[in-house]
């Protein structure tokens, strides 16, 4: 019997990635989903980590930058590797240093474009199309101490049609995160990729 990988995923909004990742593995016995950790009191992600079974925590800007909270929650819970899905902070050097190469982000740009602080959801959308660009994608990439900087894992892209809209390219972008960070993340928390 082999150990389970115990996952934590980090997220400050939504939580759709959070719900796909959630569901995937709950067939798959070498994966657990072991908790959600979010920065936001009011964030839809705790209520699809009540539906779907799985402990929330909510941690302040003061728990994650100033103490050692996050990290010794982690610990607490068996963690092995952090994901993150639409969690919209610096992830703090404790964590980088007790995870190195075990954070995974998802970002829907193709690195190195359209990366950075302040670069995610609409922007990002509303920045490809300023661009005039003729395709989009995600990047699945490890976690540095810059935003969207760490080393690239995947990436999947997609047309950006002359008609599309950030909503238009966002549901676009959806599709591919739904269909791809999911096993993206099993390959790596398995050692295969």
């Amino acid at each position: 019997m082999t150990n389970i990988v115990r996952i934590a995923i980090f997220g400050s909004g939504n939580g759709t990635n959070a719900q796909r990742i959630t569901e995937y593995f709950a067939n798959k016995p070498e994966v657990e989903v072991a908790t959600f950790v979010t920065n936001k009191k009011d964030a839809y992600i705790s209520q699809r980590a009540k539906n779907l079974g799985v402990p929330c925590v909510y941690f302040s800007c003061n728990d994650f930058y100033e103490t050692d909270s996050v990290l010794d929650y982690l610990k607490e819970c068996g963690i092995d590797y952090v994901i993150l899905a639409g969690f919209l902070w610096l992830v703090p050097q404790n964590l980088l240093t007790a995870f190195s190469r075990r954070i995974i982000n998802i970002h829907p740009a193709l690195l190195p474009k359209y990366g950075g602080k302040g670069m995610y959801g609409e922007r990002v959308h509303e920045a490809v199309i300023a661009a005039g660009e003729k395709e989009s994608g995600i990047t699945i990439h490890f976690v540095d101490e810059h935003y969207d900087q760490g080393t690239t894992i995947f990436q999947a892209t997609c047309q950006v049609a002359p008609t599309d809209t950030p909503d238009t390219l966002a549901q676009k972008i959806h599709k591919l995160e739904y269909e791809h960070f999911p096993v993206v993340i099993e390959k790596v928390v398995l050692g295969r990729m």
